[in-house]
């Protein structure tokens, strides 16, 4: 039997839920299985950003998820922060990578600093400690010092820290255009094949 590629994908208060959203809907187009974990900050941040209500119970946000993206039979799980018995609370059932995206600079902080206060903290601490990939997609401006540092720890563990800055050369038309390009380069970071855009040099050289 052919393993299911599996990505935790969590949501925190920083501005940038539209694209946590949309890499869970990309994610479950492309077969990959997903665990999602959230936190109340990142509630908030989707009702002010995008007027969105995320459910407070696990299961009612997986069923939104599920009839919004059209996920298949356990093909998506939402987990609680305090779920400690879920998977990526386990090195011995980590997933194949995690994104945390949008990341706060406390949930950086405490990532950096092995805090595991709640699952979303402990299954990024799995990732590292069992050497799976780990994508962080920080949004605050500007940094200072301290989230230099913090970044700069994590990234010589082996960290891709990925900050949601999208490009122009792509002629964006619209904000979805915007949040496809980031969310494209976190799909590059997973090796999950992805069409949001073309790539660099294709057009030019006839290579699309």
């Amino acid at each position: 039997m052919t393993r299911t590629h599996t990505v935790t994908v969590a949501l925190t208060g920083a501005s940038g839920i539209p694209y946590g959203l949309r890499l869970i809907e990309c994610l479950l187009q492309a077969g990959s299985r997903v665990w999602v974990m959230y936190s109340q900050a990142a509630q908030v941040v989707a009702k002010q950003e995008m007027g969105l209500t995320l459910p407070s119970r696990p299961e009612a946000l997986q069923q939104w998820l599920q009839q919004q993206y059209q996920a298949q039979d356990g093909q998506l799980a939402v987990f609680g922060r305090e779920a400690w018995f879920a998977p990526p609370a386990s090195g011995s059932n980590p997933a194949d990578a995690m994104v945390i995206c949008p990341c706060s600079m406390g949930a950086l902080a405490a990532v950096a600093h092995g805090m595991s206060d709640n699952l979303i903290e402990r299954a990024a601490d799995v990732m590292i400690k069992e050497q799976r990939k780990l994508v962080l997609v920080p949004r605050e401006t500007p940094l200072s010092a301290i989230h230099l540092e913090n970044m700069l720890k994590l990234a010589r563990l082996g960290v891709c820290i990925l900050p949601p800055v999208p490009a122009f050369y792509t002629h964006p038309q619209s904000v979805a255009d915007m949040v496809d390009f980031v969310v494209a380069r976190i799909l590059d970071q997973l090796h999950v094949p992805h069409q949001l855009h073309a790539r660099w040099g294709e057009d030019q050289h006839g290579l699309a």
